[in-house]
């Protein structure tokens, strides 16, 4: 059976945007994409409404990257400082986690949940680690902790 066209109501991950043209399987518009309301058939009509529910879409969209932006450049670059007990070849008795960085970045004025600090593993060594913040969806900043020797 031949693909039909269909316009889409919503975003689709891995099939499309508001507003786009696609081409699906009959089975696969009439059992999730119709019931869902996540498409429409593509008619000119559709298409005329769906351009206007676009550009106010867009308009949306380039704002909420403009925050994320302000957001990824005001985190980025910002150096955090924490002084632990460590042995002479330069690893910690202890760890520095995720909850104490971000503990670290609210001293500095910068709020951020523990779940968004980034680490394989704990640091367990004296010196300079970057670290990677989730901002938003594929978007991070990098921070540098500095792990120094205390005393």
């Amino acid at each position: 059976m031949a693909n039909i066209e269909v316009l889409l109501r919503e975003n689709v991950q891995h099939l499309g945007k508001c507003g786009d043209v696609v081409r699906v399987r009959p089975g696969y518009a009439r059992n999730f994409l119709y019931p869902n309301n996540l498409a429409t058939l593509a008619t000119d009509d559709n298409k005329r409404m769906m351009m206007r529910k676009r550009v106010r879409l867009d308009a949306e969209e380039s704002k909420r990257n403009a925050e994320i932006d302000a957001r990824v450049n005001a985190l980025t670059g910002i150096t955090v400082s924490v002084a632990m007990k460590a042995d002479d070849g330069g690893h910690l008795f202890g760890s520095v986690n995720a909850a104490a960085i971000a503990e670290l970045l609210a001293r500095v004025g910068r709020t951020v949940n523990e779940k968004d600090v980034r680490l394989d593993a704990p640091l367990k060594t004296v010196g300079q680690h970057l670290v990677k913040l989730h901002v938003h969806a594929e978007r991070f900043a990098e921070i540098t902790v500095d792990v120094t020797k205390e005393g």
